[in-house]
């Protein structure tokens, strides 16, 4: 505890820290945090390659495969396997989050929140050629980040993004349109179906867009009908439907047979868990963080976001699929709570517990079958996580 001193951490923060029970040595423990990476499935044998260019080996992390831990000194955004598309950067307590889930071949996944998209591309690597994904931000530039990971990866193909609320976002995933018919069956008979995403927009759309720049660009979505469509690769389910279809309605019966399998629920939250990201004030100024970490009307605005996400990802998950809620947050305020008071309001959501977890280096949270990363217990960021099932009405 010495050497929390050390770090300068404000009182506001400390006092922050105490009222909520968390440790402050963790900010400490923070700078031995190792730098994790995920080698991109198939590229095995370019890790002597890797490891020649960083100069320092890539070491395997036994419980979470095709993550490799760093000296946290290492940087990976200039080198040449992070440019090509080899490696990701991770950490491997985001990537517990996306085990969690338990991916299966041909599941349709959802990510409510998506951007920026190194989670997304992990469930899209898990996937493979099978399946589906459709990844939803409500932040224009963020999501646009989130494209430009998927086209750098090549991992697009089953994928589609909107722009759009996750408190809100009601499209089911593309399980009934058929991926193997002839595009020209799919057109028949359409004056508006979608061809082939391309990002060469429409002359309307391109000056609308320029008038979102100037910091409007990264504003929600307002006054569209719509989920705005940013992206769709081939075998998305997109091309060859019309607007009408895409965006058609369903009710509750049809939500609990043809909803989504899985569903990702990686809350916007404080990020008082994300070690490094709390480091960056020191730069930033820690007024700026006060604004954005201890301001209690935003803590409070926060909590509403969350629990309204989490109940909208659940309505839209079917009978027997899986939602995980996570956040990098180590508050009960922002999580625990969260999940009782759902779990008090849904008598068909049930907490499961998390197999795979048996192997990683975590604690349980403070309810059953939750589980908690941080520095100290983990050599991760902090992240919380909790895994729901539907049951039949």
């Amino acid at each position: 505890m010495d050497n929390v001193s050390e770090l300068d951490l404000p009182e506001a923060f400390l006092d922050f820290l105490e009222a909520n029970g968390l440790d402050p040595s963790i900010y400490v423990a923070g700078d031995c945090i190792p730098r994790y990476v995920r080698l991109k499935p198939g590229r095995a044998a370019y890790v002597e390659e890797i490891e020649a260019e960083i100069k320092c080996k890539l070491e395997k992390v036994g419980w979470l495969p095709g993550f490799y831990s760093l000296p946290p000194d290492i940087q990976i955004a200039n080198t040449k396997a992070y440019k090509e598309g080899k490696i990701y950067g991770i950490d491997a307590a985001s990537g517990a989050a996306v085990a969690a889930l338990d991916i299966s071949t041909g599941d349709h996944v959802l990510d409510l929140c998506a951007a920026p998209g190194a989670k997304l591309c992990m469930i899209l690597d898990l996937l493979g050629d099978s399946g589906s994904v459709t990844g939803v931000d409500v932040a224009r530039h963020r999501l646009a980040a989130c494209r430009t990971m998927l086209q750098k990866y090549a991992l697009g193909d089953k994928c589609r993004l909107f722009i759009a609320d996750g408190t809100t976002f009601s499209l089911l995933p593309p399980r009934n349109h058929s991926y193997s018919k002839s595009y020209e069956s799919a057109w028949e008979g359409k004056t508006d179906a979608f061809g082939e995403w391309t990002s060469r927009r429409p002359w309307k759309e391109r000056k609308r867009l320029a008038k979102a720049k100037d910091g409007i660009a990264s504003l929600p979505v307002a006054g569209s009908e719509y989920p705005e469509l940013i992206f769709y690769g081939t075998h998305s389910g997109i091309v060859g439907l019309s607007k009408t279809e895409l965006y058609k309605k369903m009710d509750g019966d049809e939500i609990s047979t043809c909803g989504y399998d899985k569903i990702l629920v990686d809350a916007e939250c404080t990020h008082d868990g994300s070690v490094r990201h709390v480091q960056k004030f020191e730069n930033w100024g820690w007024q700026t963080f006060q604004r954005r970490v201890l301001n209690a009307e935003r803590t409070d605005s926060l909590t509403t976001l969350q629990l309204k996400l989490l109940r909208n990802g659940f309505q839209l998950l079917k009978i027997g699929g899986f939602l995980v809620y996570s956040t990098c947050s180590l508050t009960a305020a922002q999580n625990e709570d969260i999940v009782e008071q759902f779990l008090s309001e849904n008598a068909f959501a049930e907490l499961q517990e998390i197999e795979s977890a048996k192997q990683w280096p975590c604690r349980s949270g403070g309810m059953a079958k939750t589980l908690r990363f941080d520095p100290l217990t983990s050599q991760t960021s902090g992240l919380f996580v909790a895994k729901f099932t539907k049951l039949a009405s």
